[in-house]
């Protein structure tokens, strides 16, 4: 074999080896029924707060302890139980992401990430009346003049 072909396996098995590892890394949601049935793996879960359902959070006799119900995109509901203080801005949020394990009916969560309704959103029609009512650069400073004297 010449060089160049063996330079070109090697090459060929590491980016082999590069896909593969990066693939290992792709995450998938799961729903709280697939979250069911591989019990005890960890997993990530996008839900929603369910709002009818109480939250369960005393900053002073246990600020490490969060327990409230969420809901998937197909409907399905579970209690989630978080160790660790209660997130700000957390009953505002439109979709959490959760991860963790499920142990029986109750999701062990180790994080919780928030996803905003308000926040991100694009909205041009506010984003023209913004724009439009603002002074410009040339109307803000027409007229002012400032002076500076030097001693």
């Amino acid at each position: 074999m010449k060089k160049i072909h063996i330079v070109l396996l090697v090459v060929i098995a590491l980016a082999i080896a590069g896909l593969l590892t990066m693939m290992s890394d792709i995450t998938t949601y799961d729903t709280i029924e697939s979250a069911r049935r591989k019990g005890g793996k960890f997993v990530h879960m996008i839900a929603r707060l369910d709002k009818a359902a109480p939250i369960q959070y005393d900053a002073v006799k246990d600020p490490n302890y969060l327990s409230f119900y969420a809901v998937d995109s197909l409907g399905a509901r579970t209690q989630v139980v978080y160790h660790n203080s209660k997130p700000s801005e957390f009953e505002h949020s439109d979709r959490i992401v959760l991860k963790g394990k499920m142990k029986g009916d109750v999701f062990e969560c180790k994080e919780i990430l928030l996803k905003c309704p308000s926040k991100y959103k694009d909205n041009r029609a506010d984003q023209m009346k913004e724009f439009q009512a603002a002074p410009s650069a040339d109307t803000a400073y027409k007229g002012s003049t400032t002076s500076i004297e030097k001693p």
